[in-house]
């Protein structure tokens, strides 16, 4: 249950370039850029329901079982099928232009993508 509850953005590396890469428009990383996104997670077991809250009122919402197919949401509202799988405590990805291990460590939520060679890292704290 570590990755339950709400977690704000309190970092990010490589934000501006990550996003440019996998297509976000210049206006939507502008307003991105010193936003504290807002992550709220809810788990019972293997099944998550992950809701990300971006500027603009705009949020995407993910519901998965850890190892089973399931349709996922891009934020830029693009459908897709994948599994979530855990290894070792990270949660792992691939959507369609990058792949994402999420972690809890030292009481944070970090979020690592990486498309290619540029990786975006998000810290979280929960709230």
């Amino acid at each position: 249950m570590a990755f339950a509850g709400k977690w704000e953005l309190e970092s990010q590396e490589g934000y501006d370039e990550f996003c440019k890469l996998v297509g976000i428009p210049d206006d939507v990383i502008q307003r991105g850029r010193d936003y504290k996104q807002v992550t709220e997670v809810t788990q019972s077991g293997n099944d998550f329901i992950w809701t990300q809250h971006y500027p603009a009122n705009h949020k995407v919402t993910n519901n998965f079982s850890i190892g089973k197919e399931c349709e996922m949401q891009t934020i830029s509202g693009k459908k897709f099928k994948a599994t979530v799988n855990m290894e070792g405590g990270k949660m792992t990805v691939s959507f369609p232009n990058y792949h994402q291990v999420n972690e809890i460590s030292g009481g944070k939520l970090i979020e690592t993508s990486t498309a290619g060679s540029v990786v975006l890292k998000r810290i979280s704290k929960k709230i």
